[in-house]
């Protein structure tokens, strides 16, 4: 696929679902040109989502497991096939030994496999059948992305019995409000049976969810790659769809059940952006001792004022704080 050959037909009829909550009415794949179209766009876009969150994963010191079942993934729901792509690709074909796939649409799955296949040819590539997902096998590593808004009560409970069965869980979804409530409220459920692994910095519940802060919400921002400003198939893309290629907000989980998995004390993570005023930022900090209103007098430490308003990074932290102003941090570098 090239952008002169985009099926806009088919990108208007999905966008249209998805913002409408339509597209969990029934299959909406209908043709590998589609697919195509739809991977080379807002399926990229996925993709920079789940660059950045595989950023924070690995930032955290974690990887799958080299032991079985971990080098096995289920990419379920996998439309285009960008998430199973996405973590093979960042973790390593070498890392895995197959790529699972389902998507209610034949078509999504045939595309994904191909699209996989062509990508990874030492990776053992499969469609799962409906007696699989029904049944009790383990399963490795369980990809979701972008489909809760989506699922009825039926497909809900059916998906969430594969996570019972999942080894590990890494579940992305669009940062907005109620789906990033509703996701930190399965996390909350699972907590008992597995790890977190990101984005939270402890294992108590969402303290989004706590009484009094209805309005709040566990969200981040992926940064698209600075190149897309200066493409003009891009640029165009964007005033075509009428969207903001800077903005990706997002949501994840990332969860596993293993005992290896160790949050290290002391750390803190950036709910959303900063907001950066002249003498000072504020934002929303999430920690072991909950949600809190913090400052950054901007004298305190303008390197660190100014990390903060620039990097790229997910926003884990060591803040050295008074009470709710922050005099100084470090953040967490990759390892």
């Amino acid at each position: 696929m090239i952008w002169t050959e985009l099926d806009w037909t088919a990108l208007d009829r999905l966008r249209e679902g998805f913002l409408t909550g339509k597209a969990g009415d029934g299959p909406y794949w209908k043709s590998a040109s589609e697919l195509a179209s739809y991977d080379l766009t807002y399926g990229e876009r996925i993709g920079w989502k789940w660059d950045h969150v595989i950023r924070e994963l690995k930032m955290r010191g974690w990887a799958p497991s080299a032991a079985a079942p971990l080098r096995s993934v289920l990419d379920w729901g996998c439309g285009s096939g960008v998430a199973g792509r996405r973590v093979i690709s960042a973790f390593g074909a070498e890392s895995f030994d197959a790529l699972q796939l389902w998507d209610h649409s034949p078509a999504a799955c045939d595309f994904a496999a191909d699209a996989a296949t062509r990508a990874f040819p030492k990776v053992d590539v499969q469609t799962v059948t409906p007696g699989f997902l029904a049944g009790d096998e383990p399963i490795g590593l369980l990809l979701v992305s972008h489909v809760l808004n989506e699922l009825g009560p039926d497909a809900l409970a059916a998906l969430k019995s594969l996570v019972t069965r999942a080894q590990a869980v890494i579940w992305v979804e669009p940062g907005t409000h109620d789906v990033s409530r509703a996701l930190g409220a399965l996390r909350d459920a699972w907590l008992a049976e597995f790890s977190v692994i990101a984005p939270c910095t402890h294992r108590n519940l969402c303290p989004a969810l706590a009484p009094g802060r209805e309005r709040d919400w566990c969200h981040f921002f992926a940064p698209a790659p600075a190149e897309i400003f200066a493409n003009t198939d891009w640029v165009k893309f964007g005033q075509r769809a009428g969207i903001d290629l800077r903005s990706l907000p997002y949501c994840f989980i990332a969860l596993e059940r293993s005992s290896r998995v160790a949050t290290p004390e002391g750390l803190s993570r950036v709910i959303g952006r900063p907001e950066h005023f002249k003498p000072y930022a504020r934002l929303l900090n999430c920690d072991a001792a909950g949600l809190a209103d913090l400052t950054l007098p901007k004298r305190a430490d303008p390197a660190l004022f100014k990390e903060l308003d620039r990097t790229k990074a997910p926003l884990i932290y060591r803040w050295r704080r008074e009470g709710e102003t922050i005099l100084g941090g470090e953040a967490l570098r990759s390892g």
